[in-house]
């Protein structure tokens, strides 16, 4: 019998960006097994391939529209039948590629052979919701003589990185002084790839701090004003903000601040005909990145909403809310402070902002406030000289959402170790 087991060079996490390199060592190994009349028998395998497949899986039908011509073709010419009974419609797929042909093993033979693939630049992410998951195999596929093909897939995590408009007009430069050394025309130029410069334009997007100020009020009056320092944030980075309650008309008794993501399901008619079309969709994310770096949409940030039920579909302006799970909360209680400050962690586990021709992924802070009209907290105990609560306080609640952006981080500062995959062939 024959083992396959496969192991992704980079051990320490399996999760990769979109235009990075995927690398993989596959071995194939000739084992004895239970039969020990052919012991001496050598093993022969026809072909093995393997190859990048991303797949789409929803509980709504999706038209068979959307699936490009180039795709269809691709399925029923070069790709395996097989993967495509797998669960889920697969949406983009990388050419596959030979590892070996007519390949002959002795017993407790093995070989090693080494794949790698970039990611494509136009797929979704890795991202598992209510009405809509993607996910991403690498398939490895193998075939005895004269029996059926056997498949290995190996599980990745990918995080989407948003193109730039303009690539040109970002400068890179390297946090060295070679710049300032004497040139050296014998020395060649290190290009930058398209990948590098996302990643620098995604560090100036993130590391801007423009503070943002909000009047929050009722109808009662004003309640406080609310300070976001930025409005860009990555994954595993803390969400800072202040609360100043000074001047205020109505006490804040306490509140919460949930960190919530919106799966908001776009109409099925849309979906587009085309891959260029996929491309289009997915390209709106990336004009989000550069806006934010240029300002342009800064206002766009600062309409925020109240609504008074969590579970709608439609909040009070009526816009689309979709399917909404909060991934983090914060309480405090607030009754006697004038400023606090609210601190929300993004974990790493979660999708940053995405939008594709199905879905569009967007993250908020929801804050719930629970207000009261009574300014003193209580009588001064003459005794004691202390503060006397009162036995009832009228409160009434209020909700407010704050639109966020949360982008990627660096795939090699997510610990997320991945353990080898193996397949028996008896």
């Amino acid at each position: 019998m024959i083992e396959i087991k496969a192991k992704l060079v980079r051990a320490d996490a399996a999760i990769y960006a979109t235009g990075e390199r995927v690398e993989c060592l596959i071995e194939f190994i000739h084992k004895v097994g239970e039969n020990i009349e052919n012991v001496n028998n050598d093993e022969n395998l026809a072909w093995a391939s393997a190859q990048l497949h991303c797949y789409r899986k929803t509980s709504f039908s999706v038209s068979s529209q959307g699936k490009s011509l180039d795709l269809s073709e691709m399925i029923g010419k070069t790709a395996l039948d097989a993967v495509t009974q797998a669960p889920g419609d697969i949406i983009i797929t990388t050419k596959p590629k030979i590892l070996f042909c007519d390949l002959k093993l002795k017993v407790n033979e093995s070989k090693i052979y080494f794949f790698n693939e970039f990611v494509p630049r136009n797929g979704p992410p890795t991202y598992k919701g209510h009405d809509i998951k993607y996910f991403y195999r690498l398939t490895i596929a193998t075939q005895r003589v004269k029996s059926k093909v056997q498949t290995l897939a190996v599980p990745i995590r990918v995080l989407p990185i948003p193109p730039i408009a303009r690539p040109d007009e970002l400068p890179i430069t390297e946090e060295t002084n070679d710049e300032l050394a004497p040139t050296n025309p014998f020395l060649e130029k290190r290009e930058v790839s398209e990948l590098e410069t996302s990643w620098h334009h995604l560090k100036n997007v993130i590391a801007r701090r423009a503070p943002k100020f909000y009047r929050i009020s009722n109808k009662r009056g004003f309640v406080g004003r609310f300070c976001l320092f930025k409005p860009a944030y990555k994954l595993g980075e803390d969400i800072v903000g202040s609360l100043d309650f000074a001047n205020c008309n109505v006490r804040c008794v306490q509140f919460s601040v949930k960190l919530q993501i919106q799966e908001i399901c776009l109409p099925c008619n849309n979906t587009k005909n085309s891959n260029s079309d996929w491309n289009d969709s997915f390209y709106l994310n990336s004009l989000d990145a550069a806006s934010v770096a240029s300002e342009v949409a800064a206002n766009n940030l600062h309409k925020s909403s109240t609504s008074g039920n969590n579970n709608n579909k439609e909040d009070l302006c009526g816009e689309q809310v979709g399917e909404v799970t909060t991934q983090v909360t914060s309480h405090q209680v607030c009754y006697a402070m004038l400023q606090t400050q609210v601190v929300v962690p993004i974990p790493l586990h979660v999708t940053p902002s995405f939008r594709t021709d199905l879905v569009d992924v967007r993250w908020r802070l929801h804050f719930e406030f629970v207000t009261s009209t009574m300014m003193n907290f209580g009588k001064e105990n003459p005794v004691e000289g202390e503060l006397q609560s009162p036995p009832k306080i009228p409160v009434e609640t209020m909700m407010w959402n704050l639109p966020i952006s949360i982008y990627s981080a660096n795939p090699l500062q997510i610990y997320s170790p991945s353990q080898a995959h193996s397949l028996l062939i008896k």
